[in-house]
């Protein structure tokens, strides 16, 4: 796969500059969250009252980006969603009490990219992604097929939001809420290649790993899941 990251941007709690995720990336640790949320004042209040802080995150790093694009194709990843509202579903029904439909309607894996779709008025192809610890690279791949079929432009968003506490022993790829939001457009500068192969789990999250990658401008990434090996290089000037 071939490509050009024309723009990136990112978003973790106290990380929400370039500035601040190259300081980060120099010396990569685990943030405090203190349940900051993402500055969305961009939309009128009333729309972003509907949106769960993941959808605050993703709208924060995907709409500087799209700005200018009328339409722009997007594709959406994650791996747990909207597990906070999941779960607020789930203890509602234990409890026997009535159980919201906007509540359910938002916390589908879709809903994110609906609400964006409407708030932008776009149609675009969207596309939402629930993948493993590999879900970048898969989204990646959807990407790169809209690009190959002639887009000029695909953005593509991973997001993962923190994990309520009854599901931390069972969930160890979230550190720290993060969004990362990425602006792809035709080109060569980078290329992402699959080989089967393992090799150790790496430190960070993918996303992390590649926007440590980004900030310091390494040539070479790898990223391991399971027997899938993803190669990402790119040129650097």
């Amino acid at each position: 796969m071939h490509f050009r990251i024309d723009q990136w941007r990112a978003w973790a709690p106290g990380l929400d500059n370039t500035d601040k995720w190259l300081a980060w990336s120099r010396a990569p640790e685990c943030l405090l969250d203190t349940g900051e949320q993402p500055d969305v004042s961009f939309l009128p209040a009333l729309q972003r009252r509907r949106l769960s802080r993941l959808a605050r995150m993703v709208f924060q790093v995907g709409w500087p980006l799209a700005e200018g694009h009328s339409e722009l194709p997007l594709v959406y990843i994650s791996r747990h969603g909207e597990t906070p509202r999941s779960l607020s579903i789930l203890q509602d029904l234990a409890a026997t009490e009535p159980l919201s439909p906007t509540q359910f309607s938002l916390s589908v894996h879709n809903a994110i990219i609906g609400q964006w779709s409407i708030l932008r008025a776009d149609t675009s192809e969207m596309t939402a992604l629930a993948g493993e610890g590999d879900g970048l690279e898969m989204g990646m791949l959807e990407a790169a097929t809209l690009l190959a079929e002639g887009a000029p432009a695909v953005l593509l968003v991973i997001g993962e939001e923190a994990q309520p506490a009854l599901y931390a022993p069972f969930i160890e790829d979230v550190p720290f809420p993060y969004a990362l939001a990425l602006l792809l457009v035709p080109g060569d500068d980078w290329n992402l290649q699959l080989h089967k192969g393992t090799a150790a789990r790496a430190a960070w999250p993918h996303p992390l790993s590649l926007i440590q990658s980004l900030c310091n401008g390494c040539e070479t990434l790898e990223h391991t899941w399971k027997e899938r090996q993803w190669t990402w290089s790119r040129k650097i000037p």
